[in-house]
């Protein structure tokens, strides 16, 4: 693709571009950002993302002739469009312009979506895994129970006017209403039966604003990090909430938590599962996980590597 021909230099890439116009950081900064690609040597296809068109087949229909799509946008954003990515093979490029860009925080990208342009220019793609629940991309966590709740009551425009503060609002108030449900959890050889308040299913290391998968968890591990919420007072949750922040929280008794490849949750009445922020599909929710599924524009070495080697949890048997 980038050939050198009787000493000419190679010609510059050509980035598809799309900008969430409904991004929380959009349009102060869009022209910064594209000025440092071009400068760059990139060569910039602007594809506004208001069309009707879904954003993975933007990206099939364009891939023949673009070296590589920078998205600009959230979380929401990119999962959209992480099908066309996995088809095409096209690498990504990164702008984070949403609310918690969690996905760009697993992979060390600069939250400055200047500074992440500048990756863009002078970085080098990396393979990155990709989750998936019933046939449904997700780049970051899924989840059931009281994420999923709170995706349902998070409009876009609270985010967008609020950022993290919605999602603590929307959150506590929430928490207060939420109930533990019974979900069957087969992985491994085996079926456990577990009444929890929240079963989540990780790809990534960062998800929720805020929260960690594991401590150890990157995106290129090529295995899903499960844990299960067993609380039965709200209040316990309080006292979890620094370990879900660190990624520690499979040191507590109440929280079932492991590492596989596979896992099917099923659930007494159907339950909405939550992917990467958004309703996706429901119960009962298959799990699998694509290694090296697609590449990313990021640095070398992600957070949590340093972590690799560290102490994992065994499932629980009690």
């Amino acid at each position: 693709m980038h050939d050198v021909h009787n000493g000419e230099s190679a010609r510059p890439r050509r980035a598809v571009f799309m900008v969430n116009p409904k991004a929380r950081q959009g349009d102060s900064c869009v022209a910064a950002v594209r000025g440092v690609l071009e400068r760059g040597g990139i060569e910039i296809d602007a594809a506004p993302l208001e069309s009707a068109e879904n954003l993975s087949d933007m990206i099939r229909r364009r891939a023949g002739t673009c070296d590589l799509v920078v998205i600009g946008g959230g979380d929401g954003t990119l999962n959209s469009a992480a099908k066309g990515l996995f088809d095409t093979g096209v690498p990504l490029g990164v702008i984070p312009l949403g609310t918690a860009n969690d996905f760009a925080r697993t992979l060390g990208i600069p939250a400055d979506p200047v500074a992440a342009a500048r990756l863009i220019v002078g970085g080098t793609p990396r393979l990155v895994d990709l989750g998936e629940v019933n046939g449904h991309p997700f780049l970051n966590v899924a989840s059931i129970g009281f994420s999923a709740d709170l995706a349902r009551e998070l409009s876009g425009a609270a985010k967008k006017k609020w950022g993290k503060l919605g999602y603590a609002i929307t959150a506590a108030r929430i928490l207060l209403q939420s109930r533990l449900f019974t979900a069957y959890i087969e992985h491994d050889g085996t079926i456990e039966t577990v009444r929890t308040l929240q079963a989540s299913v990780g790809n990534g290391r960062h998800y929720g604003g805020g929260m960690t998968v594991a401590q150890d968890a990157t995106a290129d591990d090529g295995t899903l990090d499960f844990y299960s919420l067993e609380v039965d007072h709200w209040w316990k949750l309080l006292l979890l909430a620094p370990s879900l922040r660190e990624g520690t929280q499979s040191r507590w008794n109440e929280v079932r938590a492991f590492r596989t490849t596979e896992v099917v949750i099923r659930t007494r009445r159907p339950r909405a599962v939550n992917t990467d922020g958004e309703l996706t599909t429901w119960t009962p929710a298959h799990f699998t996980i694509r290694p090296a599924a697609i590449r990313v524009y990021a640095p070398a070495t992600p957070p949590g590597r340093a972590f690799a080697s560290s102490r994992r949890f065994s499932p629980r048997t009690s």
